[in-house]
């Protein structure tokens, strides 16, 4: 069954949801851009869901196998995936989103503060195009964690297979290692900015030194997993990430 057959008259909103969403992504893009920054999206991507995708879904979810049904009850129909650069940015944009006068945000969900059980990460952001009353799901993740989401995503449906206990524990230890890179990543970025910054403004020796420390920091830890105070967030040797003075931030694992 073809999405034109399946959706009907419902496609032609669905494809200006999708349009209008991706031309807010751009424009976000450009005016970051343009006001000096890095490049804060590597690439993105959409999709219509299809048929089958759909009715599989309302069959799990207990709806009716429908086209009505689907678009009562399903957020994700259109669905968005953003990749930036660093985590810092997904916060930005997933901000940016919430500030467009086109979009009412129906949900959002932190999964970069509240990892699911097996590791994965990423930032969901559920809406409603105003203009066309239909809803859509934007995904915003970093390289590294698409990286894992990917293969991840591939590996799953595999079922029965001999270690399949131990292949989970290493997806999940391999997820919590990047996540780990992906912070190392950000302090790197925040240290080079506040020394050019530094630099340009003729900061203090206090001011140089301190940026100093920072670098050292990160250069010192050999455990593996990092430990980032300047970025408020802690990866401890589990693997569990949680702000400091407060309990692991294990989070929901469901979606």
């Amino acid at each position: 069954m073809t999405c034109e057959e399946f959706y009907g008259a419902a496609l032609t909103k669905l494809k200006e949801t999708e349009s209008q969403l991706l031309e807010i992504v751009r424009t976000y893009s450009e005016i970051t851009c343009q006001s000096g920054q890095l490049k804060p999206i590597v690439y993105s991507c959409s999709r219509i869901k299809s048929p089958e995708s759909v009715l599989q879904k309302c069959k799990i979810r207990g709806f009716d196998a429908d086209v009505s049904a689907a678009l009562d009850n399903l957020f994700d129909l259109v669905g968005i995936r953003i990749i930036c650069a660093f985590a810092s940015d997904v916060y930005r944009l997933a901000g940016w989103l919430r500030e467009q006068p086109g979009v009412e945000i129906v949900e959002e969900k932190d999964y970069y503060a509240f990892p699911k059980p097996n590791g994965y990460r990423s930032y969901h952001t559920l809406l409603k195009a105003r203009s066309t009353g239909m809803h859509a799901e934007i995904q915003l993740r970093t390289i590294a964690t698409d990286f894992w989401a990917t293969l991840e995503h591939q590996m799953k449906y595999k079922k029965d297979i001999p270690n399949e206990k131990m292949i989970k524990e290493e997806l999940k230890r391999c997820a919590d290692e990047i996540a780990s890179v992906d912070l190392s990543m950000q302090t790197i970025r925040e240290i080079i900015q506040e020394s050019v910054s530094l630099a340009e403004q003729g900061g203090s020796h206090d001011e140089r030194k301190g940026i100093s420390e920072k670098a050292q920091e990160v250069a010192d830890c050999r455990c593996g997993l990092s430990c980032h105070r300047g970025s408020g967030l802690l990866i401890c040797d589990q693997g569990e990430k949680s702000a400091p003075g407060s309990e692991s931030s294990q989070g929901p694992g469901t979606a």
